[in-house]
């Protein structure tokens, strides 16, 4: 490794021996780096125009100019330093540390952290005075075994201390900090105290989680929190074994709290246990640890698409009479329909026309209750049935068997055979997504889009990078975040948003419809 400000370089010994040995710079990469030192000296330079002028009468900066302007660029984020880093084989750890505690701005160099007054809108800065009141702030949750939950949290204000009840305004409970500690790596050294800027954790909150604020009642402060990246992919996950959907629910919920750019949710719409977030890595490492942590295994799979189903053509007039007899009382029901498509988004529409109380009243609600559930289940594919109004202006009743089981299944079995009448189609989900890659990148990442059904609707320069925006289907984005990495060598990065529904082409509708028949034979 080449350290480019005190221009030395370093080597180390066999992975987790934690040798490193400090040697002069090889010749085959010397000119390399004293290109990247003049590149990052001026960059320094461009922050002061005390050390600008200087670097043009001297042609370089002294060590102490180069280190104040260092601290000066790091603390107004206009430079990024960048290492050459590996935690696991412990190559390069010190000097970034020693970086760090040389480089980067103390907490008291802050003007603090953003917070606001709880119940208010008031803004405040806390400042990290070790006299003022205690705050602490919750930024990471750890599980470990045979402890529980480690709350990793930073000291805002004040000192918190082993024994101490602050207040959590979030939901305005009251914690108190039995035991605390510091860590280095996996080891934890309990401490009485913690002061302001200092990093500690805290065992077995009971109601305090991350991007929460534990302070004391008569500072009632909430900081403001971390706002985490939305998620760029998405997996469903099925268990191995049935029974185990309690572990696996436990499980993902403690990921979670470790982690809050991995989420959970249950799609009822798609009756499937969705898991999001960061990259097909974080997904992996998730499964992975389902299995090594709570012994159990699912399947990562890509998620059902929530297709909508929808009708195209009028029915005036469709029919569907439920009768059954089989000794005593019978079943009866009778309805009439007019069907007709609905502009998109206009979701659902029932009309009671009934004129003489040739249906009564009573069930009426059933007849509608009946519609709403055969249009939840889907009638072409199993998707939810939209953009419909139905109005029922006929039908029948016996003053016996009627009931209104008998109306709620005539109505289903009515909507279902109109349905399949009026020109069905299904509809996808369309997002807009934002791409954001390298300009010599752009030709092969338009073209992608184009294959995966994609309609371009513009692009920008943000700097050195091409932003493209554009409506690409749900169906062709599963797991594009990996894919674009792939067309990009890891430059590329994308977000995106639903937009909204839009027919799906006849080809890949038959598709579905196929796969969906295919599914209830087989019994799924």
């Amino acid at each position: 490794v080449v350290d480019v400000v005190k221009m030395k370089a370093y080597t180390y010994g066999d992975a987790g021996s934690r040798k490193v040995s400090e040697v002069e710079i090889p010749d085959d990469v010397k000119a390399e780096a004293e290109a990247l030192r003049t590149e990052m000296i001026e960059s320094i330079a461009e922050n002061s125009e005390e050390l600008m002028n200087k670097y043009f009468e001297e042609g370089t900066l002294s060590e102490d100019d180069l280190k104040a302007g260092l601290k000066v660029g790091i603390e107004n984020k206009s430079f990024v330093p960048v290492f050459a880093v590996s935690a696991t084989k412990g190559v390069g750890t010190n000097n970034f540390l020693d970086f760090v505690t040389d480089y980067f701005p103390s907490p008291n160099a802050r003007d603090g952290e953003g917070a606001v007054f709880a119940g208010k809108d008031e803004a405040v800065q806390v400042k990290p005075d070790p006299n003022g009141e205690p705050v602490m702030f919750i930024f990471k949750t750890i599980s470990e075994p045979h402890v529980g939950e480690l709350s990793l949290f930073k000291v805002c204000s004040g000192k918190v201390s082993a024994g101490m009840d602050l207040l959590n305004e979030a939901n305005n409970k009251t914690e108190r900090l039995n035991q605390l500690s510091i860590l280095n790596g996996h080891h934890r050294k309990d401490v009485a105290q913690i002061v302001a800027g200092d990093i500690g954790a805290v065992v077995k909150l009971k109601d305090s989680h991350t991007n929460n604020t534990l302070a004391s009642k008569s500072y009632p402060v909430i900081i403001n929190p971390i706002v985490f990246p939305e998620a760029v992919i998405r997996g469903a996950i099925i268990p191995k074994a049935k029974g185990d959907e309690d572990k696996i629910a436990a499980g993902l919920h403690t990921l979670h709290e470790e982690n809050p750019s991995f989420n959970v949710k249950f799609d009822p719409e798609i009756s499937q246990t969705i898991i999001s977030g960061q990259g097909e890595t974080q997904l992996t490492l998730a499964v992975k640890r389902l299995k090594e942590r709570y012994g159990v295994e699912v399947d990562l799979v890509e998620p059902r698409i929530p297709f909508r189903e929808t009708m195209k053509k009028k029915i005036a007039d469709v029919e569907y009479k439920h009768k059954k007899q089989s000794g005593g009382r019978g079943q009866y029901g009778h309805v009439h329909f007019k069907m007709e498509p609905l502009p998109r988004g206009r979701g659902f529409e029932f009309v009671n026309a009934i004129v003489g109380g040739v249906v009564p009243g009573r069930f009426i609600p059933a007849v509608e209750k009946g519609i709403i559930e055969i249009m939840t289940k889907g009638v072409l594919a199993g998707n939810k049935v939209v953009d419909v109004r139905v109005t029922l202006f006929d039908g029948t009743f016996h003053n016996v068997d009627s009931d209104e089981m008998s109306f709620k299944i005539a109505a289903a079995q009515c909507f279902k055979k109109g349905f399949m009448d009026a020109k069905p189609s299904l509809l996808e989900p369309i997002y807009e997504v934002e791409i954001k890659v390298p300009e010599d990148y752009m030709g092969d990442v338009m073209g992608d889009i184009s294959s995966k059904r994609g309609k371009i609707l513009g692009m920008d320069s943000d700097g050195q990078f091409q932003v493209i925006k554009a409506l690409v289907p749900l169906a062709e984005l599963y797991r594009y975040s990996s894919h674009l990495r792939s067309l990009t060598q890891g430059r590329g990065v994308h977000h995106r948003h639903f937009d909204h529904y839009e027919d799906v082409p006849k080809d890949v509708e038959q598709k579905v419809i196929d796969e969906y028949n295919k599914s209830r034979e087989e019994g799924n």
